[in-house]
């Protein structure tokens, strides 16, 4: 093979070789491309279903805990059901953010703020309740990370307050198991006596420690306890912490900082 001709094989080989890459390259993007159809498609299937579901909930929880008599009732649906509705299409987005998260519980409670009536308070804990289930879910889809605590954050902690309206209301086996009993539903006075084993003052005694750290509600005064929204996420954020920390062994070293 004389140097001309082979000089011009080893041009058309290199050409070759430039060819083989690019369509590897074309083959490479398109294959993921087609992947990344696949999975918004799977992603866009996943949320219609978690919204069909989440609608119905809206719908049927709203319709539950909003009283009949209210004449309030319309309105207030409709704007409980913006909000919750608007908080759930975040989801499809593929990403939460912090200060989305931040907005909707501003203008659930600056709703909470103008509500004109005492029973109001049972409307917004719903609606709180669902908002935090949202959050939840969320979280479980690694759509939705809260920022990290900072230093500056942790010196604005009030120790006194933090002590008195939070960890002092949870610190006791039996007011812990009326906030659990109910998360889940509104309990008679005799219910939770039987619940705690708890009779008359001494029972009375742990429900007025609640009442006064904001974790539970009577809705008059004889009728039954509901958790109120503070005391849903507190109990929500116990449960949460005895998650990461209660059953798992957690090492004694110094924290690492970055």
């Amino acid at each position: 093979m004389n140097a001309d001709l082979l000089k011009d094989v080893n041009a058309i080989k290199s050409k070759l070789d430039i060819m083989h890459e690019d369509m590897k390259r074309f083959m490479e993007r398109s294959n993921q491309q087609h992947l990344n159809s696949i999975v918004d498609g799977c992603r866009s299937d996943f949320f219609d279903v978690i919204r069909g579901y989440a609608t119905d909930e809206i719908e049927s929880s709203l319709e539950g805990k909003i009283s009949k008599d209210c004449h309030m009732k319309n309105a207030c649906k409709a704007l409980f059901s913006d909000l919750l509705n608007s908080s759930l299409d975040q989801i499809k987005r593929g990403e939460v953010s912090a200060d989305s998260i931040n907005d909707a519980k501003s203008k659930l409670e600056e709703m909470r703020r103008k509500s004109p009536y005492d029973q109001c308070k049972t409307c917004f804990s719903e609606v709180a309740r669902l908002l935090d289930k949202q959050i939840d879910l969320m979280r479980s889809l690694r759509v939705y990370r809260e920022n990290d605590l900072t230093g500056e954050s942790m010196e604005s902690l009030p120790e006194k307050e933090t002590v008195v309206e939070l960890l002092e209301p949870l610190s006791n086996k039996q007011r812990l198991q009326i906030l659990k009993a109910l998360f889940a539903e509104t309990k008679t006075f005799s219910a939770l006596a039987e619940l705690t084993g708890l009779r008359g003052g001494n029972l009375l005694f742990h429900l007025q420690k609640l009442q006064n750290g904001g974790m539970i509600l009577q809705r008059n005064e004889r009728g039954d306890y509901m958790i109120s929204e503070k005391g849903y996420r507190a109990l929500r954020g116990v449960a949460e912490l005895y998650s990461d920390l209660g059953s798992k062994r957690i090492s004694s070293e110094p924290i690492k900082r970055p």
